[in-house]
């Protein structure tokens, strides 16, 4: 007997159909032998209407209230799913986070799980019963206040419960088939990736692709969980995510590249005439990260020999956008820089590979088919598995469809499905 934790993404949960399907899709891994764990998330849109209701109530809800308003989809789902399970003949117990031992911090909006005491779910297994739990969502260790774990937080929950709980597997069930070399929204042709490492996995969350929460990755390879990414809308094989994705008994070499992702929800804050001098970049990310703005890219300009100054420019969640720039404006006296420049209009495009380490030319080759696409590169970062661009946000989908040609990862079999349009 296997003990398999299952997600479920809004799609897959997004009316009282889609409910029914994923039910029967649970009991028959019940009937197959297993114990089986379920984490949901909220119905289709329900985080998105959530968050536009409290903005109409107030600009500026307080951070405990708005996660006790956004916490009631995913109860709304469990709930449901737990009736639709019942009435196929099997016993289900929902949870909320807190009940299901989901410890966190005290940080309203991304809080980070501290611990994980699934007392009440392993009781439920032990009973013979399903459990269904509400993800996204668990209880502050020192407050004991309800909080969440920022959006896509159910990937997380979902993991952390696997490996809490010692489970064999994490399927990841959402509205496409795998994890693909590119977005198929873009990129029709995109190819799925039957196996890809953790590694890799993480670029391509921390790049924007949207398959899985960058925090859930970073969990599945600190306890070494491998993570089944897959369609609720289908039965084919999906992707599995793992230590080492080269299949035993072959001798195939890694692929050079494993895809290419982008993200349109980052901007570009510019602090212009930063003096030159030791510590004025510091002063300037110190206020950033006691704001708890979280930095991405990092750009420092040549200091002008004329006047000693020179600009920094960064990029973060366009959501932190006016805080950091709040933030930014009280300090401007004390460090003494002349101006703040904004740009939400961007794109950051980032080719990842384990194998690009071992193969020269391949940002020769990505440049290059960037300038073929008429795609203006704004900044560059890199790592020993990635590369990124930002360029302006009208550039991005040309810059990817160029990139994944370039690099032949093109299919030459179907097209690529999205079942539900969302892509969790």
């Amino acid at each position: 007997m296997a003990l398999v934790v299952q997600k479920y993404g809004g799609s897959s949960v997004a009316d009282a159909a889609c409910i029914k399907r994923v039910a029967q899709r649970i009991v028959a891994t019940k009937k197959a032998g297993n114990d089986v764990v379920v984490i949901v998330s909220a119905m289709g849109d329900t985080t998105d209407e959530l968050l536009e209701l409290a903005q109409q109530v107030s600009p500026l809800p307080p951070g405990r209230e708005l996660d006790m308003l956004l916490t009631s989809g995913e109860r709304i789902s469990m709930a449901l799913l737990a009736m639709a399970i019942a009435n196929l003949g099997q016993e289900a117990r929902s949870f909320t986070g807190s009940q299901a031992g989901v410890i966190t911090d005290s940080t309203h909006g991304k809080a980070r799980i501290i611990d994980v005491t699934p007392g009440r779910i392993r009781g439920a297994l032990d009973d013979g019963q399903i459990a269904i739990v509400a993800g996204f969502q668990g209880v502050s260790q020192d407050t004991k206040d309800i909080t969440t774990l920022g959006r896509g937080g159910s990937d997380t929950t979902a993991v952390a419960l696997a490996a809490a709980l010692g489970a064999d597997v994490c399927e990841i069930y959402t509205d496409v088939d795998g994890i693909f070399t590119a977005d198929p929204r873009i990129v029709r042709t995109a190819r799925q990736i039957p196996r890809i490492s953790y590694e890799e996995t993480l670029e391509m969350a921390a790049c924007g692709a949207r398959i899985l929460h960058l925090r859930c990755v970073e969990y599945a390879r600190r306890f070494n969980l491998p993570i089944h990414v897959r369609s609720s809308f289908s039965t084919r094989e999906g992707t599995w995510v793992v230590s080492d994705p080269n299949i035993e008994g072959t001798e195939m070499e890694q692929p050079i590249i494993s895809g290419v992702a982008h993200d349109r929800s980052e901007a570009k804050i510019t602090v212009v005439g930063v003096p030159d001098k030791v510590g004025e970049a510091a002063a300037i990310f110190k206020t950033l990260a006691d704001a708890e703005i979280n930095i991405d890219m990092i750009v420092q300009n040549v200091s002008a020999a004329a006047t000693g100054r020179t600009d920094i420019s960064f990029t973060l969640p366009t959501n932190d956008s006016q805080t950091a720039l709040t933030a930014l404006k009280k300090m401007q006296s004390e460090v003494g820089f002349e101006k703040l420049l904004y740009d939400d209009q961007i794109g950051k495009v980032s080719l990842i590979g384990a194998g690009m380490r071992s193969h020269p030319g391949v940002t020769a080759k990505f440049f290059g088919a960037l300038a073929d696409a008429g795609v203006n590169i704004e900044m560059i970062s890199t790592s020993e598995i990635r590369i990124s661009v930002v360029v302006g946000q009208n550039d991005v989908d040309a810059a990817v469809t160029s990139a994944h040609r370039a690099f032949d990862l093109d299919s030459d079999q179907v097209e690529a499905v999205v079942y539900g349009g969302t892509g969790r």
